[in-house]
């Protein structure tokens, strides 16, 4: 998490729909020797307010040996990212390079949950986005096949006691300083998104 508080982002709405533009999550747990990371996707919803965050790992993985231990856990997700020339801001002097970016972070104590739920949701929510194909279900699988592959992961859900987010998209520079970096990142083909953001963040 940055430390400067200008960067924060806390709203929880804003935070469960960054999850759910970038789904892909990286589950961190303090491992026996060394500390344990693993990616996975996850699914977010809010439940009465609160958030509430679904994902699955291997049975074998050293992660969720951990998990089953009792362990805490800390999910970092990453969504737009670009780095930012100290050329794009005018003629503010002596400046230097910097990474614009935005992320989630949630930490808590994951709970087992309902494998097979949970594989039906996610399959549901992403075969949804590749209409007009027809969606892919278990019951495509061979019958026992899906029972057998269930056994070899162990589903949770994470309930976070800390649920915040960085936006940082050049808050600290001035209007001037940011509309040069908006027109640097209008140019170059990975820097779009960072570039709506910040007008976003403008109005």
């Amino acid at each position: 998490m940055h430390p400067a508080p200008l960067f924060r982002e806390s709203d929880t709405e804003a935070l469960i729909a960054r999850i759910r533009a970038h789904p892909l999550g990286l589950v961190c747990v303090n491992g026996e020797v060394a500390p344990l990371a693993v990616h996975t996707p996850v699914l977010a919803s809010l439940e009465n307010g609160a958030p509430r965050l679904r994902f699955h790992l291997s049975a074998h993985n050293a992660a969720t040996r951990r998990l089953e231990a009792g362990a805490a856990a800390l999910i970092v997700f990453t969504g737009p990212d670009a780095y930012i020339s100290p050329d794009w801001y005018g003629p503010v002097p002596n400046q230097v390079p910097t990474w614009n970016y935005l992320s989630v972070e949630a930490e808590g104590t994951p709970s087992p949950a309902d494998a097979t739920a949970f594989l039906d949701d996610v399959s549901a929510l992403f075969e949804a986005q590749l209409l007009p194909k027809p969606p892919w279900t278990r019951a495509k699988m061979d019958p026992g096949s899906f029972e057998m592959m269930l056994r070899g992961i162990r589903a949770y859900e994470l309930r976070p006691i800390r649920f915040e987010g960085t936006s940082k998209l050049s808050q600290n520079k001035t209007t001037a300083a940011r509309e040069g970096v908006i027109e640097g990142l209008s140019a170059t083909a990975g820097g779009l998104a960072i570039a709506q953001e910040m007008r976003r963040l403008q109005g």
